[in-house]
């Protein structure tokens, strides 16, 4: 007799939507997770009062009015606006690329004269853009570029913007107006009382078992369940047999300052090449804090290794087509479900998981 109607292996956000959803319908559950912790990326520890992002910012936003609803059930959010800075050697500029940023680096105040230089500066891209150093010039000129998108794609990617596709940066978000909000979506906040809020509902009534390898007893655990959920990297799942995905991986530096304010917004995008980190996250600003203290964290780009956390999916044309290669021997597996950002190859914002969690599991019997 199996004890469980689904084996979840991991814990983030495609995993928790469906042990969620399995739980309202009197489904049991038994979630397998590798960390010491539930909620894979969104989780929050809490340092001298404020809610640490712990494996970097997470703000969510979407315009699905129906994923809103679900995680209003679940949290109730507040009214942060993502409104980074980017600082290229001491300069500091608004992002994204609006007129505020056009009227800093160029000393205008029109949208009139922000459009003649671009579209002076992006004279030289004839034709569909062949990588992402053309793309960006033609989305936003050659300062702009050289400036705050050069440096810090470089470092984010391990490699010359020339040598990466055109598609990473073809949602750059440019406006001419005056508004720092850097997404679009209708809706967007941080869940009061930090992401472990939503976790702790997502997985309420879940037999959870933490520092839990699922791939290092499969048989043992697949054989606990009628259906495997699997969130996992999909390429580790059938022992590489194929070679192994590319990934970028993240290096964190946390530290707590004895001041009360340091950089006076949540994020802060270092764009020169020289830096070493990407980006400086001040945690206390995702809730208006107002603690005596604050929380700084710097965050280093890497290069995946077996072993390390995988962040982001290199999904160029090589690694595509080795997924694509995994993905058809996971469409022949009867018992096992695999969705979210690892299992998928896809480098999903939180609301892109949500759905899709929601529809697939809305044929859950």
């Amino acid at each position: 007799m199996k004890k469980y109607d689904y084996v979840i292996a991991g814990s983030g956000l495609f995993a928790g939507v469906w042990a969620y959803l399995a739980r309202k319908k009197g489904k049991t559950c038994l979630v397998l997770e590798k960390r010491d912790h539930i909620g894979g990326n969104i989780y929050c520890e809490e340092q001298e009062g404020i809610h640490v992002h712990k494996y970097g910012a997470h703000i969510f936003h979407t315009s699905n009015r129906r994923v809103w609803d679900f995680v209003n059930e679940l949290a109730e959010f507040n009214r942060y606006t993502n409104s980074p800075v980017a600082n290229y050697k001491g300069q500091m500029y608004n992002m994204p690329f609006n007129m505020n940023t056009f009227s800093k680096m160029w000393g205008i105040s029109t949208p009139e004269e922000a459009r003649e230089i671009i579209a002076r500066q992006r004279a030289g891209i004839v034709g569909e853009p062949r990588n992402l150093e053309e793309q960006a010039i033609s989305l936003v000129g050659t300062d702009l570029y050289e400036k705050l998108v050069k440096g810090y794609t470089e470092k984010q990617w391990g490699r010359d913007c020339k040598d990466l596709p055109a598609f990473i940066i073809k949602r750059l978000p440019v406006r001419y107006t005056y508004d720092n909000n850097y997404f679009n979506d209708l809706y967007q906040g941080i869940p009061i009382g930090g992401y472990n809020v939503i976790i702790q509902k997502l997985f309420e009534g879940c037999d959870i078992k933490t520092g839990t390898d699922y791939l290092k007893n499969r048989e043992t655990y697949a054989g606990m369940g009628d259906t495997v959920v699997y969130t996992g990297t999909i390429d580790s799942y059938y022992d590489y047999c194929y070679g192994k995905l590319e990934y970028r991986s993240l290096r964190f530096e946390t530290e707590i300052l004895d001041k009360e304010n340091y950089q006076g917004v949540a994020v802060v995008n270092y764009t020169d090449r020289e830096t070493p980190f990407t980006r400086i996250i001040e945690h206390k600003h995702f809730e208006f804090g107002t603690q005596p203290k604050t929380v700084i964290t710097r965050e280093y780009p890497a290069d995946w290794q077996e072993g390390m956390e995988p962040y982001y999916p290199v999904n160029d044309e090589k690694n595509q087509k080795l997924y694509e290669k995994y993905a058809q021997l996971a469409a022949k597996e009867a018992r096992v479900i695999f969705g979210g950002r690892l299992a998928e190859y896809k480098y999903y914002d939180m609301d892109k998981v949500i759905e899709s969690a929601l529809l697939r599991a809305g044929g859950l019997q």
